[in-house]
């Protein structure tokens, strides 16, 4: 969970690797051992020269990395009422993980949503004695989902590890909203400025309103006035940043506006998930950001004048937290 959006190069990564292993196998009758993979996904404080090749790749498109491996214990997930889901993060000696970092008041942060981004949700599950995370969890409809589950494990680098969970029954897909600067969820107005560029690094900045006037006191909610978690279109290559400084450090507003600096080398559609805790609940506005031009594909309007919000088919007005 970090400041920065850092977005690897998959093709890039792995033409690199080619060209160089044909170079150095003309040079040398047998190849050194590979270097064990540093976590470069989504999180900042890992130099870019720690990163291998293999830790280039976006967070959350692996099972396992580095030894450790994320396993579902709960073959499929509820559409009606909530049921326990339960999960294992197993380390190098194949034993399960209890010793954790803890990363934004929690050890271990459980992302889920659909596989066309949506039904989104931001949840803790607790650790168990037999150490396994468990939480009752029912999602809105049936579907493929992608779970994450965000952590450091204690001596190491973060790490976000995705599975496939299914939710049995028809599967209706729902198309990615069209970009928009606005999005409203439970009376309040959250408006999106900034683009994201890709091969740089981009300031956006998230505002929140209420009947048409600006929200100062928004509430400290695991360390921060506003998490914001991206996905990829098309892979759901995961992010989860945080806003440029924290409550109490005496420079840092408690709104209306939260400010995020985004790097995306790749040029794609993004799902963008902002989490914000106002008079004692959490909410989350939904948008589509472009970085870059992609065919079939409009990009986001220039002024937050002309936006408008997103399809609510799609939860673009976001949810709550219970």
């Amino acid at each position: 969970m970090n400041t920065v959006i850092k977005l690897g190069g998959f093709g890039v990564g792995l033409a690199a690797v080619f060209t160089a292993a044909l170079g150095l196998g003309s040079l040398f009758p047998a190849s050194a051992p590979a270097t064990p993979a540093a976590h470069g996904g989504g999180h900042t404080g890992t130099p870019p020269e720690q990163n291998t090749p293999a830790a280039g790749l976006p967070a959350g498109l692996q099972i396992s990395q580095d030894g450790y491996r994320l396993t579902p214990l709960t073959g499929s997930l509820s559409t009606g009422a909530p049921q326990p889901f339960r999960f294992r993060i197993t380390g190098p000696d194949s034993r399960p993980v209890t010793a954790y970092t803890t990363s934004h008041d929690k050890d271990l942060h459980l992302i889920v949503v659909r596989r066309d981004l949506s039904g989104f949700q931001h949840v803790h599950p607790e650790l168990g004695s037999d150490g396994a995370w468990s939480i009752p969890l029912a999602v809105p409809a049936a579907g493929q989902y992608r779970v994450f589950a965000d952590f450091q494990p204690a001596g190491h680098d973060g790490l976000t590890l995705g599975a496939d969970v299914p939710a049995p029954g028809d599967y209706q897909p729902t198309p990615l909203p069209a970009p928009a600067r606005t999005a409203t969820v439970d009376g309040y107005t959250v408006t999106l400025t900034g683009d994201l560029t890709p091969g740089a690094s981009s300031r956006v900045t998230l505002s929140v309103s209420k009947g048409g006037k600006p929200v100062t006191d928004l509430q400290p909610y695991l360390g921060a006035y506003g998490h914001l978690v991206a996905l990829r279109d098309g892979d759901l290559a995961y992010l989860h940043v945080h806003p440029d400084g924290e409550p109490g450090d005496g420079r840092t507003t408690a709104g209306p506006e939260v400010a995020f600096h985004a790097e995306v080398p790749s040029a794609g559609a993004y799902r963008l998930y902002l989490d914000f805790q106002h008079a004692g609940k959490v909410r989350t506005a939904e948008f589509t950001a472009v970085a870059g031009g992609v065919t079939g594909v409009p990009s986001l309007p220039p002024t937050a004048a002309s936006a408008t919000p997103s399809p609510s088919g799609h939860g673009a007005d976001g949810h709550t937290h219970d």
